[in-house]
């Protein structure tokens, strides 16, 4: 491919520009910018920018549908120069010089506008050749600060940074408005060390929209992709990525920071409520609206901190393409959704929080991600990010895509996810959900619906890997922030450091514990003796981790119906029955989760298109609700016994575990650095009158809460604020008091009071 024509060009303004004959060598085209012109091009450097031919650079720009462009070369002492650039054939890529190593930019002529723009292709290499091994070595645990979009300035000249891995990808390129979403314009420079795509584009700036477009090895065209490591994304139903300022915000949390991890520690108090953003308050009751960031530090945070809880669990924030997946269909793992504000809002959030003297935890999804075409799926027209295989690459439960634990890679674009949001945002800790699911390449299927290990066996060595892997990072980057499994099974050492043999959590969710308690309070006091064990067998593995007791959002939903709603009798029992299972949460060893609505007994099950049924506070049942967990909370805090040894047998002791006929339990909560407290708990609607039960000392035993009390909208009997221990033994121990029960009631008892 030659130009057709060679003319004479003058500046018209003097200079070094002078009427000449051009070389015409130095318009040959190389053959293979066909491809460059068909979309098709591997290596657009090696044909755009700057090449040297003697004492001139050829500049070669491909500017598709442009009236016209000039270069405009800029002179150390003079005023820029100025000539036309000959397109070729009318292909959009247009040919011309300028002196060696002169610097230039381009005047573009569109049917509209005109733009100055320096060139793209002007620019080497930027990513750092160490940086690419280590990525490709899986030792970059930050790639988050390699790959997607950065504001840089390189050479005084400002512009975004575009990195995306794509390995056995033909062609990528960046598109959005800049560039009028034409894929032809600025495809990438393949970085072949770790198959990382990049191309610096000068006068880009934060807030432009972009996608990559890429074209697989046999030369289709894929569906456009947003950036995995996008900092922020277009509101959902749009799917563009958006480039971000660089610019961190500015923290004033160090109080907090300073004490987060005596505050998350295992003997610490520790209470989270767990809140789905969009159906926990609809600004002004419109049910089409989000709550903003804005909103949530005005309401939610004064109402949290109010009813006594130490940290808020939200579910997934990370951008997620459909809403009715409550966040756990995640394709932006960097980004917070653009449902609730940008990430500078979030940072305020999470900011204002610490403030208020509240930890923040995000639900954070590893196991699966969704099969939308713009996200990870088949990204470079391969399967990069899952299997491909089925039988390891899709979740059949959810129809979603399995992630390959197996690739470095992978590997790291998780954890750097993990550690963006712990380090960037100041979050306090992570719940990773669906923990059973990866450990497992059975789960949920179907004999032959799945791969063996390399040793037969159904454990998923990759995943398993990767979670210590993961755990590791935190404890040596972030050891002051938690790490919770949500794991359903019993996986041996899931809170066991790595260097033991142990997945390396911080803490694991209960389930069985609430599987079996749930399953006890939901029965008929009258049958209720016969099932003690529900309520025993928990402290028989009760220390063999350390356990979060979690009634989630997973308890209300898919028509299990509200907890209020599972609890047998007339209004009034269902509220004493809720009553007294919750302060038996509060009062069992283990870390305390509880799902917003439950601490004001809402009768329905949650909705994630709804909001919290704040209007039933209008009944003095379940304002009530609201006034018992607060005091639960309160006197966990207060308490050491409440919650200092959670962890550790030696901080529990079972008084009264079989009494089959009154269906009563008692038990004994110790602490290194306080009283001990006893907990009685009568679930029968019987009052029982002269009940014993031992104590671990004498004196004079205060009734710290009493679940029945007036101002819970119980009945208000008890114990006429506490009782005198006798030389009595019993069950165990060498004192013991004579008691009222009040009915489906749980009492409290401490020798010393603790005052607010």
């Amino acid at each position: 491919m030659r130009c057709g024509t060679i003319a004479n060009d003058t500046d018209g303004r003097g200079g070094w520009w002078v009427t000449r004959r051009q070389d015409e060598s130095l318009y040959i085209v190389p053959e293979h910018a066909r491809d460059l012109l068909a979309g098709r091009c591997p290596d657009p450097f090696s044909i755009l920018g700057r090449h040297n031919a003697g004492k001139v650079d050829i500049i070669r720009a491909f500017y598709p549908d442009a009236a016209k462009v000039r270069l405009v070369v800029e002179r150390p002492r003079s005023a820029p120069a100025e000539r036309a650039m000959r397109q070729i054939d009318d292909t959009g890529l247009y040919i011309g010089t300028v002196p060696q190593g002169a610097r230039y930019h381009f005047r573009v002529t569109w049917a509209d506008a005109v733009e100055e723009a320096a060139d793209p292709y002007s620019f080497g290499p930027v990513i750092d050749e160490h940086d690419l091994r280590l990525f490709a070595e899986g030792r970059s645990f930050h790639a988050d600060a390699m790959l997607g979009a950065h504001p840089v300035t390189l050479h005084g000249v400002d512009g975004v940074l575009f990195a995306v891995w794509a390995p056995n990808a033909l062609r990528v390129s960046v598109i959005g408005d800049f560039n009028i979403w034409d894929g032809r314009r600025h495809s990438m420079r393949l970085r072949h060390t770790a198959g990382i795509w990049e191309i610096f584009l000068p006068g880009i700036s934060p807030g432009e929209r972009y996608k990559f477009e890429i074209m697989a090895k046999n030369e289709t065209l894929l569906p456009q992709k947003a950036d995995p490591f996008a900092r922020f994304s277009e509101r959902p139903p749009a799917t563009a990525s958006i480039v971000t300022s660089g610019v961190r915000y500015a923290w004033d949390d160090d109080a907090w920071m300073d004490t987060r991890g005596a505050r998350q520690a295992p003997g610490s108090s520790i209470s989270i409520y767990e809140v789905h953003i969009a159906s926990w308050r609809r600004p002004g009751g419109d049910p089409d609206r989000t709550a903003t960031w804005g909103d949530l530090t005005r309401e939610l945070i004064p109402y949290v901190t109010q009813a006594g809880f130490t940290h808020i669990e939200l579910l997934p924030i990370m951008e997620h393409p459909f809403g009715g997946s409550w966040g756990y269909q995640s394709l932006g793992l960097f980004a917070p959704s653009a449902r609730h504000g940008t990430p500078a809002e979030f940072a305020a959030f999470m900011n204002a929080c610490h403030a208020a003297g509240l930890g923040v935890i995000l639900d954070w999804v590893p196991a699966h991600f969704p099969n939308d075409v713009h996200g990870l799926a088949c990204f470079d027209g391969t399967a990069l990010f899952e299997h491909s295989d089925p039988r390891e690459g899709i979740h059949r439960d959810w129809n979603t895509l399995i992630y390959n634990f197996g690739r470095h890679e992978v590997r790291e674009f998780l954890i750097s996810s993990a550690l963006m949001w712990l380090q960037h945002y100041h979050v306090d800790g992570l719940r990773v959900d669906a923990v059973a699911s990866m450990l497992y390449r059975d789960y949920s299927r179907q004999e032959g619906d799945w791969v063996p290990n390399i040793h037969g066996g159904r454990e998923n060595l990759e995943a398993v890997s990767f979670i210590r892997e993961l755990t590791d990072a935190i404890s040596r980057e972030v050891p002051d922030a938690v790490i919770i499994a949500e794991e359903s099974t019993a996986w041996p050492g899931v809170t066991r450091a790595t260097s033991e043999g142990g997945l390396g959590f911080s803490f694991k969710w209960n389930m069985g514990w609430m599987h079996d308690t749930l399953s006890f309070i939901q029965r008929d006091p009258l049958w209720r003796g016969h099932h003690l064990s529900e309520i025993l067998f928990g402290m028989h593995y009760g220390f063999s981790e350390r356990f979060v007791l979690s009634l989630s959002h997973d308890e209300v939903t898919h028509g299990k119906g509200s907890l209020i709603a599972r609890m047998p009798g007339d209004h009034w029992q269902k509220h004493a029955s809720l009553r007294s299972y919750l302060a038996f949460m509060w009062c069992h060893p283990g870390k305390k989760l509880l799902f917003m609505g439950c601490e004001l007994a809402q009768a329905h099950e949650w909705n994630h298109d709804g909001e919290v049924d704040w209007a039933a506070t209008g009944d003095p049942l379940k304002a009530g609700m609201q006034v018992l967990v607060r005091d639960l909370n309160r006197t966990m805090r207060l308490y050491p016994a409440l919650h200092e040894l959670d962890c550790d047998p030696a901080g529990f002791s079972w008084l009264i575990g079989d009494d089959v006929s009154n269906a009563v339990f008692a038990w004994i909560r110790f602490a290194v650095s306080g009283s001990p407290v006893v907990i009685v708990w009568n679930t029968t609607p019987v009052i029982r009158e002269n009940y014993w039960t031992g104590l671990p000392s004498g004196g004079y035993w205060h009734e710290i809460l009493n679940t029945d009390a007036g101002i819970y909208g119980g009945s208000n009997v008890g114990n006429g604020g506490g009782v005198n221990a006798q030389s009595r033994p019993a069950h165990g121990q060498d004192w013991s008091c004579e008691l009222t029960l009040p009915p489906l009631a749980v009492i409290v008892l401490s020798s010393a009071r603790t005052e607010v």
